[in-house]
């Protein structure tokens, strides 16, 4: 049976209140009440067993009564001055617990009050101390889509969403989430939209969709942007706006059903070179940044490393379809390149070393 999204969002709240409770008793001065009340009990009946020579019933019972100021009858006549001194510290000691109660108890409400700002805290600083990181507006049907997939790749990524279901939704899921309007360059720079490196607007409407493009993109010159086009025709109008790549999920949709009812085995091939399982090959795309491990060497060098180069990507943005092998490979251009999954990572990392 599948669990509701609000049973899902009830428990994760539940959880996070009793984590709170817990950390709260775990704190140090919290124990030390907790063992000064302990000892006060112990000492107290001990008190009364050895010094007076009571029962251990009675003098638990007598100890218990006057800690808690519940004003009972004594278990016994109380008429030597050394019994009256041991009942009256033992009663200072119960206001001391009394209030020590109470301060326990309005401190660990007001840390259930205070959490949520916390974690608020807790997300705005690691938002600001991100570099190089995707923004992903809107955690609709498409927005989590996009936000697992990027996941998989270890890339730092931030939602945004106004809606409380999707919010706590994203977080659930371990993004980092900022509550906000995409379209408020407020709520955009919130998500560190200066520092990120690419945009990826998923909101239902096109509308939304154009003015989160022409806030990032005048708020963020070299931002990458990845805008959805719901509407035909929105594709230009993104694109004008300022959109690097504009995706329609329907238009989508539709290509990929036709290519397995035709190419089947073809769409399979680049369904898993594209997929983030445990496979011995991929795809990837690998710049040739200046000072690279593949700056200015030739098609050839990189097939003898086991890369095999599927097309160039010029500067101008055309493409080199199956490039010479003594083709030189110059700065600015792209590769697509296909190999062992883990010779394209060392090779990733090495492009990631130099451009750092």
């Amino acid at each position: 049976m599948a669990t509701h999204p609000h049973a899902h969002a009830t428990s994760h709240t539940r959880l996070r209140r009793a984590t709170s409770i817990v950390e709260a008793i775990r704190a140090p001065h919290v124990r030390i009440w907790l063992s000064l009340l302990l000892a006060t009990l112990v000492v107290g009946s001990a008190g009364y067993a050895l010094f007076f020579g009571w029962s251990v019933s009675d003098a638990i019972y007598m100890t218990v009564i006057t800690l808690t100021t519940v004003g009972f009858r004594e278990v016994r006549d109380i008429t030597e001055p050394a019994q009256q001194v041991w009942t009256m510290l033992l009663a200072v000691a119960g206001i001391g617990i009394i209030f020590g109660s109470v301060g326990i108890v309005a401190e660990t409400v007001l840390v259930e009050a205070t959490s949520g700002r916390r974690e608020q805290q807790r997300i705005a600083n690691a938002i600001a101390a991100l570099r190089d990181h995707i923004i992903v507006c809107g955690y609709g049907r498409v927005g989590s889509t996009v936000a697992r997939e990027l996941a998989h790749t270890d890339q730092p990524l931030v939602v945004i969403d106004n809606l409380a279901l999707a919010v706590t939704h994203a977080a659930d899921d371990g993004h980092l989430v900022v509550r906000g309007d995409a379209t408020e360059d407020a709520t955009l720079a919130q998500a560190g939209i200066r520092h990120a490196r690419a945009l990826v607007t998923a909101l239902d409407s096109d509308a939304n969709n154009l003015y989160v493009t022409l806030s990032a993109r005048a708020m963020n010159p070299a931002l990458f942007i990845v805008a959805r086009a719901n509407a035909e025709g929105s594709e230009v109008k993104l694109e004008h706006a300022g959109a690097n790549q504009v995706v329609s999920p329907y238009v989508m949709a539709g290509r990929r059903i036709s290519e397995l009812a035709i190419r089947p085995r073809v769409a399979a091939f680049i369904d898993a070179a594209l997929s983030h399982g445990n496979l011995r090959f991929s795809l990837q795309e690998v710049p040739v940044t200046p000072g690279g491990p593949v700056a200015q060497r030739r098609v050839r060098d990189l097939a003898a490393d086991g890369i095999v180069v599927l097309a160039i990507v010029r500067a101008s943005g055309d493409y080199d379809p199956h490039p010479a092998a003594d083709r030189q490979l110059e700065v600015g251009e792209t590769l697509i390149v296909s190999g062992a999954t883990e010779t394209l990572e060392a090779l990733l990392d090495q492009v990631g070393a130099a451009g750092a």
